[in-house]
């Protein structure tokens, strides 16, 4: 669901775009930190944001990071 608004960010768009792992931190919501594969070697990192259920609102991408490796730490940010 939040493919697209990375696209948007970026300016391009990722023919390969897979979760490979994630890490959770409960907020006033919670916040998901996944690293994804976009390709090649090249892994980026997002901050998701899923509100309270009666907020009712869509998951939105709060923040990445690009130019990550498969090897790098996901770790909060």
């Amino acid at each position: 669901k939040v493919k697209p608004q990375l696209e948007e960010k970026e300016g391009k768009t990722f023919d390969v775009f897979t979760a490979v792992e994630f890490k959770t931190q409960v907020v006033a919501g919670t916040n998901y930190f996944i690293k994804i594969h976009v390709g090649n070697d090249e892994f980026m990192h997002l901050r998701v944001f899923r509100s309270l259920p009666h907020e009712n609102k869509p998951l939105s991408l709060h923040s990445y990071q690009s130019s990550k490796t498969k090897h790098d730490e996901l770790a909060f940010f």
